[in-house]
């Protein structure tokens, strides 16, 4: 490498610049090798000498987020890699993919003779196979798309009734509606996206407040490696609604109704991903998004991907073995919440979550059925292959969201995620003095069903009511008896627990074809011009008009949810039922031999049983 290359790499590490596409060419000298090209990843022995300014190097917001959770400006890990290591790498290989400040690492492409060369240099700790030779090969098709949540498509088709109400309880079901009275939208908050692209977005009507007000303060495409996000694929645009997502409004009136709760956030925003493919090219962009995200002051970062089968094998989704997950633990030490899509593999062979919901301080979202409030099919289940419990919550995975240019509705647990991620915004904002762990804690002890857990749906919807961090909740009153037999445990239901509340009449008995005038006109009038628009494009409420009323809960029945654990805390058995009468169930006292666990939840109360 000539001493004006040399200078370039140096500029390009000192401004922070992770992935580098001017390397990416034949080194020098080297010519056209017969030997196939491979990927391999280089870490660097040391970072001695090397200069560095954190206020110059972090945004203001950056460096207030490490003050408020008591980090340090900075460690080791944020410090830059030494260029000559870089240089001396970049001569000898093919092409320099990445460069990592996190892992003090070189991604590249290089043939085997040069991958062996690599090892005799003096600023090389380790040259490794990248991908692990191990994990090339899928039992898997691999001619599937990555699993995105749209992976069950629905027909473009008119806003229907049903639609509208399904926007609307998305976020009430997460407490949108006491956040909002509360004054929490995620103002003040800065949240990282990380998708496949957001074609469409600055157009689209449902963030015309978010473009006007400049809260999209900074993106990248880490793949084109550019500023523009806005093409390749709109995966993220929908993701983005259900964050910032608005239901039109009047031009002279208030802005339409949220699609998720955090419209007022500040957002990141960054294509990581390759539109149907999956490549581990992706994995590097990722982390290279994440430090550009922990540089510029992300509060959370949502990634509604899961990597799984044509990259691992199941036992692989260890929270170690991928480059991400160990990334997202990492921007956890920073002070980032991670949130993730549990993944989209529940109805099929891979059915475990992918990776990097798998890692141990990512928040992972598992998908709930508006229908029934139960684990949706397609929701990815738990735990993790080296057994720990995974999801950590669950959100709606069937919401009301934007494509490019229209609203639909979708299926998926990329789309929970975002939810999660608003409501975590929302209390953020409130406790700002919370860690990015004791934010964690939190949401999972907020959930309705915590203490209780399962595979399907972790410790269930976080409700704001319940989040008290630090301080508990008050113990619910029982509300079943376990009741020993010879060889049966049974599980009866109080007396006093098992009152039905009086019926109340539904909104609507037969959605599907049902008018909702009062709640979708803001008069009675038809437009002007007798063009009718579609249902949820309707005039909304006018200014000054009396707020709608919050919806309420739908009619789930009492669920009673019950596990079999043993010692270690691993589930063999669970399952949730609708509660008809008060002998609920009966467990053979055999299966609780050996230190397993029974534990129950019925109604905010979790007991638990052994022998």
């Amino acid at each position: 490498m000539n001493k004006r290359s040399f200078n370039k790499l140096w500029r390009c590490l000192g401004a922070g610049v992770l992935l580098l596409p001017a390397l990416a060419r034949p080194a020098a000298g080297q010519g056209r090798s017969a030997e196939p090209v491979a990927r391999y990843w280089v870490t660097l022995r040391d970072k001695n000498g090397v200069r560095f300014d954190a206020s110059q190097y972090f945004s203001a917001e950056a460096l207030a987020r490490r003050v408020r959770q008591h980090l340090p400006a900075f460690d080791a890990t944020d410090l830059p890699v030494r260029a000559d290591y870089v240089a001396a790498v970049a001569a000898g290989v093919d092409t320099v993919t990445l460069v990592s400040r996190w892992f003090n690492a070189v991604a590249c492409r290089a043939t085997p003779t040069q991958a062996r060369a690599l090892t005799a240099l003096p600023g090389v700790r380790a040259v490794m196979p990248w991908p692990l030779r191990e994990a090339q090969t899928a039992r898997f098709s691999a001619a599937k798309p990555p699993k995105h949540a749209d992976q069950i498509p629905h027909s473009p088709k008119p806003l229907s009734a049903n639609d509208y109400l399904l926007a609307r309880r998305q976020t009430a079901h997460l407490d949108g509606p006491a956040l909002r009275a509360a004054g929490l939208d995620g103002r003040g908050m800065r949240i990282a996206v990380f998708d496949v692209g957001f074609r469409g977005l600055p157009d689209h009507p449902a963030f015309q407040q978010l473009v006007a007000d400049k809260r999209i303060v900074a993106t990248h495409d880490f793949l084109r490696h550019s500023d523009n996000v806005f093409l390749g694929g709109s995966h993220g645009t929908e993701v983005m609604g259900c964050l910032a997502g608005r239901l039109p409004g009047r031009p002279e009136g208030p802005v339409g109704p949220a699609l998720g709760l955090a419209p007022a956030a500040d957002y990141l925003l960054a294509r990581t991903e390759q539109l149907h493919r999956e490549r581990y090219a992706e994995e590097e962009a990722w982390l290279a998004a994440v430090e550009w995200a922990d540089r510029l002051g992300a509060d959370i970062i949502n990634s509604s991907l899961a990597y799984t089968e044509q990259r691992y094998f199941p036992e692989h989704m260890d929270g170690r073995r991928s480059l991400i997950a160990r990334a997202a633990n990492l921007a956890a030490r920073k002070g980032m919440l991670v949130v993730s899509a549990a993944g989209n593999d529940g109805d099929n062979d891979w059915v475990r979550i992918g990776t990097p919901a798998d890692a141990d301080s990512v928040l992972a979202v598992g998908g709930l059925d508006p229908e029934t409030g139960l684990h949706v099919d397609f929701s990815s289940y738990g735990p993790t292959a080296d057994r720990r419990p995974k999801p950590n919550v669950a959100a709606f995975g069937i919401v009301l969201t934007t494509t490019t240019d229209d609203y639909e509705r979708l299926e998926g647990t990329s789309f929970s995620s975002p939810l999660l991620a608003g409501l975590a915004a929302c209390l953020w904002q409130q406790q700002r003095q919370l860690t990015a762990m004791q934010l964690f804690r939190a949401l999972e002890q907020a959930a309705e069903l915590y203490p209780y857990f399962d595979y399907a749906h972790g410790y269930g919807r976080p409700r704001f009511a319940r989040f008290s961090p630090g301080k508990g909740l008050p113990a619910a009153a029982p509300s079943f008896d376990f009741v020993p037999h010879d060889s049966l445990v049974a599980v009866v239901i109080r007396a006093e627990a098992a009152v039905r509340p009086a019926e109340v009449l539904p909104l609507m008995a037969d959605q599907n074809g049902a008018v909702l005038a009062a709640e979708l006109l803001a008069d009675d009038k038809a437009p002007a011009d007798g063009n009718t628009p579609r249902v949820g494009r309707e005039q909304p409420v006018p200014g000054g008009s009396t707020p709608l009323a919050p919806l309420p809960e739908p009619n789930y029945p009492a669920y009673l949810y019950w596990n079999l654990a043993d010692r270690r805390g691993v589930l063999h058995r669970y399952e949730a039922r609708a509660v008809t009468q008060r002998l609920v169930l009966q467990v053979p006292r055999r299966l609780l031999r050996g230190g397993e666990v029974l534990r129950v939840h019925f109604k905010g109360y979790t007991g638990s049983y052994s022998e």
